[in-house]
């Protein structure tokens, strides 16, 4: 991933070494963890989800909803520039990629216009492993 766009300098070893390799494959190669594995699927926590890459507030609890999809979904990011959208044509589809406006980090993918049962008929698909889950009764 170019980290021109990003806001943390880091080489790729520094990366490496904060994020290990299953986060570092996901937020800077663009990888997808597997459906159903990652620890935020399912928790109801109330809270706030960072970046894992960078602390960044990317998305509320209250925004999260149970999409049957393998990962956690969510209709609206915390703050709309929080996340930059980039256009995805990897996997012979085009979709909609979501990356950290802050670091650059590729988060997973929003999809629009398919009749969510949400306010905004979006789900914001991202991978657990993005993600760090800051609970109500600790946040900053």
């Amino acid at each position: 991933m170019d980290d021109s766009t990003a806001g943390i300098p880091r080489t790729e070893a520094e990366w490496r070494e904060r994020l290990g390799s299953d986060a570092y494959a996901v937020l800077r190669q663009g990888a997808t963890e597997r459906p159903w594995s990652g620890e935020y699927v399912s928790t109801d926590t109330v809270g706030v989800y960072r970046c894992r890459g960078c602390g960044t507030e990317l998305f509320r609890s209250a925004e999260k909803f149970e999409s049957h999809c393998g990962w956690p979904s969510f209709y609206d990011p915390a703050d709309s520039s929080a996340v930059t959208l980039h256009e995805d044509r990897s996997l012979g589809m085009t979709r909609t990629e979501v990356r950290c406006a802050h670091c650059g980090s590729h988060l997973g993918h929003v999809f629009r216009g398919e009749g969510y049962p949400t306010p905004t008929d979006e789900r914001y698909c991202i991978n657990s492993v993005a993600l760090t889950l800051e609970p109500a009764d600790s946040a900053r």
